[in-house]
């Protein structure tokens, strides 16, 4: 059961309380961005840019994410190699 909780964080290289906190970032500001559009869809003129420029945001973000644990693994499958 344990490793069901660890294997995921362990794999980007964070501990469990490191990826929560990550996830949670994650998910609070897309909770954000689309209260922020559905307002925009009633007010055309609130939050004109706030949609595209989290999507934008959060993508750079996942993206060198996802680059530190393709680094991260290509490092450890080169000292086990």
């Amino acid at each position: 059961m344990d490793l069901s909780f660890t294997r995921h964080p362990k794999s980007v290289g964070e501990t469990y309380g490191e990826h929560m906190g990550v996830a949670w970032s994650f998910g609070f500001t897309l909770l954000g961005a689309g209260l922020a559009c559905l307002v925009h869809g009633i007010l055309p003129f609130a939050f004109e840019r706030t949609g595209s420029q989290t999507v934008r945001r959060l993508n750079e973000r996942l993206s060198n994410r996802c680059a530190k644990a393709d680094a991260h693994f290509a490092a450890g499958e080169t000292v086990r190699g």
